[in-house]
């Protein structure tokens, strides 16, 4: 047997909201394949469907890396929405097992994928601003979570959280509870919408008033805000108070001390506008804060992070030299959060 086929191989799956992304790296740093299925929010799927995404998308990057799952050392699911529900969670713990060895392969929540991959799973704290939001973090082997309470009574500043505020602007502009700006024209231009009241059609009806699609016209806000719509910066101001409220919350749950510098990371879909409104507003507002804080860009993706994570589970995390090369093949443009 080759000195390659003895190489460890880990799966990372970083199941969000809005997508699915999968990653197999080996234990000598190798990027070995990559791919993206749609978006497995349990607690919306179901665990039938999420089995079914799962394991299509778990043959599908095998496929490309022509391997079996009995190959595979040790690989990690990270579910949005793990945990929170908790008569449900020892059969969402065992989806797996329909495909992978027992033993194998363990579930938790998404959050820990941009924990991971943000710092090579090391100490610090990374808040997801994605379909969702939520912070997760980790020091000395103790963790902690703020955030992450679903889009009807939490989930602040996340992509779905500014879309909802975003959409309820643009009917007090129409009304004239508030006064008219850009987003009001925006959201009629870029839903092809003639009447405002077809705004409830497009969102009830052509949308189904499904959480991810929301989540996406939350892009219509930025937009606003760049042309000057005072009234769509101050909801992305309002998400990063939220976000940073997170952070500084997570950072006391773990036990960091007040002159302690803290590694802070960020991840998600709308941390990458192109724009980096968000990301902006967030730097500004963390900087602010009596706490010590330094943001670092990502490390790697959280589908890596994932892959990261399972190889920690295994008991056998990847070496400095591992890491430096899986950072070479993977590196993105600087400034870019993790998606």
């Amino acid at each position: 047997m080759s000195q390659e086929n003895k190489l460890a191989l880990y799966l990372g799956v970083d199941g969000g909201g809005s997508k699915t992304a999968l990653a197999v790296i080996d234990s000598e740093g190798t990027l070995r394949a990559t791919h993206v299925a749609p978006g497995a929010y349990w607690l919306s799927l179901g665990l039938d469907a999420l089995s079914n995404l799962l394991v299509t998308a778990v043959n599908a990057i095998l496929k490309k890396t022509q391997l079996a799952s009995g190959d595979v050392d040790f690989a990690f699911f990270g579910l949005s929405g793990h945990g929170e529900h908790s008569t449900l969670l020892d059969a969402l713990n065992r989806v797996p097992e329909q495909w992978m060895p027992a033993g194998k392969f363990l579930c938790g929540n998404d959050m820990i994928c941009g924990w991971a991959g943000s710092f090579g799973c090391r100490d610090g704290i990374n808040v997801v601003s994605g379909t969702g939001s939520i912070c997760y973090g980790e020091r000395q082997g103790r963790s902690a979570r703020s955030g992450g309470w679903g889009e009807i009574f939490g989930d602040e500043g996340s992509g779905y959280w500014i879309a909802a505020r975003g959409l309820n602007l643009f009917a007090r502009m129409s009304d004239g509870r508030t006064p008219a700006g850009p987003l009001q024209a925006l959201v009629k231009q870029r839903l092809q919408i003639t009447h405002d009241l077809d705004l409830c059609a497009h969102v009830y009806n052509r949308l189904k008033a499904e959480r991810p699609r929301i989540a996406q016209l939350c892009r219509i806000v930025f937009e606003a805000s760049t042309a000057g719509d005072a009234q769509a910066t101050a909801i992305l101001s309002q998400a990063a108070d939220e976000l940073v409220r997170m952070v500084d919350t997570t950072r006391r749950q773990l036990g960091f001390e007040q002159r302690e510098t803290v590694p802070v990371s960020c991840s998600g879909g709308v941390f990458a506008d192109p724009g980096r409104v968000l990301l902006d507003h967030f730097r500004v507002k963390l900087q602010a804060e009596k706490a010590r804080y330094q943001l670092c860009e990502p490390a790697f993706s959280p589908a890596i992070g994932a892959a990261l994570y399972a190889a920690k589970c295994d008991g056998k995390p990847l070496s400095e030299r591992a890491l430096k090369r899986l950072r070479e093949q993977t590196v993105r443009a600087p400034g870019t959060p993790g998606q």
